[in-house]
């Protein structure tokens, strides 16, 4: 049995089905299917069955995908104890980060990190959602939270303040009685609903949106105030604060991986180099430059 046939399944088995398999892997979904099925056929046994949900793996099929795992993990192992020099680091490192933040402020770090060490495949993905990070949905994720999961190891790269924001002509009539204070209602994640829901208890939303640079957006139309991480906030010449940043708004910008890849040099590599790069940042995302 060749390794490449074991991760193709560990990639189908973590996934749940050919089509989202051959999506991780690149791939087109009959190659998948097929390779899955000339495998049964090597093995002489079956190693999923299909279901109202997707594909279940059988007994047999659960075997095999603990078999791939701890040999993904020894050639983990062996990739972190053989790195040769930095220049020489090559292969796949797949991020994930939020969508706003990834588009803006941590774009030129990315580029830097791309032009710094060309020999590795970059990959970015935004998702405001959980990543599975144990089944290598992705390498690094890159995660504002005060609570990061205690199976991921983490380095905390700084504090990201936020502040209530809007137009400078808005935020001028209200404070002189022209206009009435508005928030807009925002869904875009579990923080900044919480925020709005206690700063604006009787939810009377004029406007609703359910994406960070829609409330930007909005703030820039005059249609509201609300609240904005202040990097996003401060950049824009459009918008000023409304509301200073509060100490209980703040979050940590973490960057996370599972412990398996540690010691994994392009792991580490692009950890030191967002160390290095955010800590240059620290003012912005503190919201005090």
């Amino acid at each position: 049995m060749q390794w490449d046939d074991a991760r193709i399944f560990l990639a189908f088995a973590r996934e749940g089905s050919f089509s989202a398999a051959a999506k991780r892997l690149g791939v087109q979904h009959s190659t998948i299917s097929r390779r899955i099925h000339a495998l049964e056929k090597e093995l002489g046994t079956s190693l999923a069955e299909r279901s109202a949900s997707g594909y279940v793996l059988t007994n047999e099929g659960r075997e095999l995908k603990e078999s791939a795992l701890r040999i993904e993990k020894e050639l983990l192992s062996f990739e972190a104890a053989s790195g040769g020099r930095n220049e020489d680091i090559s292969g796949v490192l797949r991020v994930t980060a939020i969508a706003n933040m990834a588009s803006s402020v941590l774009m030129p770090l990315f580029a830097r990190f791309s032009a710094r060490y060309p020999n590795i495949e970059l990959c970015l993905e935004v998702t405001n959602t959980s990543v599975r990070l144990a089944d290598r949905d992705a390498d690094v994720a890159i995660r504002q939270t005060n609570t990061p999961q205690d199976s991921l190891i983490g380095t905390r790269l700084t504090t990201i303040a936020s502040a209530v924001y809007g137009s400078a002509s808005y935020c001028s009539a209200v404070k002189s009685g022209r206009a009435r204070e508005r928030w807009i209602g925002v869904d875009c994640c579990d923080f900044h609903r919480t925020w709005t829901r206690q700063a604006c208890p009787q939810g009377d939303h004029p406007f609703q949106v359910d994406d960070t640079s829609l409330t930007v957006a909005a703030l820039k139309e005059g249609l509201g105030v609300g609240f904005l991480p202040c990097f996003l906030g401060d950049s824009d010449p459009m918008l000023e604060r409304f509301r200073e940043p509060e100490v209980q708004h703040n979050l940590g910008l973490w960057l996370l991986y599972h412990n398996d890849l540690r010691n994994t040099k392009r792991v580490t590599l692009f950890r030191d180099h967002m160390q290095r790069e955010i800590q240059a940042l620290s003012g912005l995302f503190e919201g005090i430059a």
